[in-house]
């Protein structure tokens, strides 16, 4: 029996919240301001067939609402004012359509021009539509996302739905894996499992690698069958309403790992455990990446791969050779949520040779990735200038048995509160 989780629409006031404190954000006195959703992207040489549809989270965020082509207009001085499109003919015909509310999007044009000569800001998905101010566009356009990045209790309530059903998909295919079966067939237990768990679908690609593809991050999942003593790498989360849970989870394709394996998934298994501890309100993300690449440093050394201290493979960049990604991002309306740096700050910087998804300190209310990895990738390993660089730091000879057969990745989605971090994953076992 398939269950379906029934959308929970937002009350006037939930939504009313979100835009004051975006209007708290931005602080303006005359400056106009556009939210547009966004229209469907065509599929190149599929004549009228369109790519699935999402407005764009900025919109979704302030109007609760999907309706494609809307805007939201703002004017300090008067408000919030929704423009959507009327349905057409072809939408009645072909695919129903959500019908519109607020005022008819031809009013947009008499709108803007009895504020003629205003500075205009357009954000979401503008494409060009409107002439804008495009410096004051960018400012609003990172305050906005910069005052989305804490969860409300009712998205918070969806990532723990999106979470149960991701939950639901792991327990499929963890009984499913096993020789012979699939990277294909893997998906599609799990994709199957959390629909009838009552998701709308995959927050995104999901991501199945057996042996040597378990070290391709975002491995799309083909025809080999697992074998035994290989690694089994699935990187894969359910959609609720639009909210996205991204999870991880490293197999043994046989049943056990192998004393090697099990080494290398302690390393990983601890470093997840202190850098989800380290998801405390004020920690620099950068500080947590350092916290979990310090593990793995430790480990690599303990096994004779590094030649150096933690700190040092740190400080050197050699423990990007290993683990050369960041140590998470934000989840929320997409698997990508309002990340980047704080406001104030203009670049993202770099920490133990990985470039990081986000640089700022962490806030009560974020969701964020924890997905520390343990790859032996030949395209970094075998490269001649990495090995003549990092030659004090790494001992190319241990490395060597290592390299192209496992990729170990544990992820869960971490709530950061005023009283430490809570697992929204923690019923999916590791």
């Amino acid at each position: 029996m398939t269950t379906r989780l029934i959308p929970i629409p937002m009350s006037t006031s939930e939504v009313d919240v979100r835009r004051a404190k975006a209007a708290r954000s931005w602080s303006l006195d005359s400056e106009l301001v556009l939210i547009c959703a966004g229209y469907p992207i065509g599929i190149p040489g599929g004549a009228d067939q369109t790519f699935p549809y999402k407005p764009h989270p900025q919109y979704r965020w302030l109007t609760d609402r999907k309706r494609e082509g809307g805007v939201l207009a703002f004017d300090p001085q008067d408000g919030w004012t929704l423009f959507e499109p009327a349905l057409a003919e072809q939408e009645l015909i072909w695919g129903g359509g959500d019908p519109p509310v607020g005022r008819s999007l031809e009013e947009l044009d008499g709108w803007l021009a009895a504020r003629k000569g205003r500075p205009l800001a357009a954000l979401g998905a503008n494409d060009g539509l409107y002439a804008t101010d495009q410096e004051l566009s960018l400012r609003l356009h990172i305050e906005l996302d910069h005052a989305r990045r804490p969860k409300d209790a009712l998205e918070v309530d969806l990532l723990r739905r999106s979470a149960a059903a991701t939950a639901a998909g792991y327990a499929a295919i963890a009984e499913y894996i096993r020789p012979g079966r699939s990277e294909r067939q893997i998906q599609v237990e799990f994709e199957a499992a959390i629909a009838r768990a009552g998701a709308d679908g995959p927050g995104y690609a999901t991501i199945v690698g057996a042996g040597p593809n378990s070290a391709v991050f975002h491995f799309t999942p083909g025809s080999r069958q697992v074998a035994d003593g290989e690694l089994v790498l699935v990187d894969a989360g359910a959609e609720v309403d639009g909210y996205v849970t991204d999870v991880t989870r490293t197999f043994p394709g046989g049943g056990s790992f192998s004393s090697d394996q099990a080494w290398l998934y302690g390393i990983v298994r601890e470093s997840l455990d202190q850098a989800t501890a380290a998801c405390l309100v004020g920690a620099e993300w950068l500080d947590v990446h350092a916290v979990a690449a310090r593990v793995m440093g430790s480990g690599l050394r303990d096994a004779g791969i590094l030649k150096c201290s933690p700190e040092e493979a740190l400080t050197s960049g050699a423990i990007g050779l290993f683990f050369p990604h960041g140590i998470g991002h934000m989840v929320g309306l997409g698997v990508r949520d309002a990340g980047g740096p704080l406001p104030n700050r203009n670049v993202i910087r770099e920490v133990g040779g990985a470039r990081i998804r986000m640089d700022l300190p962490l806030e009560a209310g974020y969701v964020v990735t924890i997905e520390p990895g343990l790859y032996f990738v030949p395209a970094l390993l075998n490269d001649a200038k990495r090995r003549e660089r990092f030659a004090n730091q790494v001992n190319w000879a241990a490395v060597e048995p290592w390299i192209g057969g496992s990729g170990i990745r544990i992820e869960d989605n971490v709530l950061v509160t005023e009283t430490g971090p809570i697992v929204l994953t923690d019923s999916i076992p590791k």
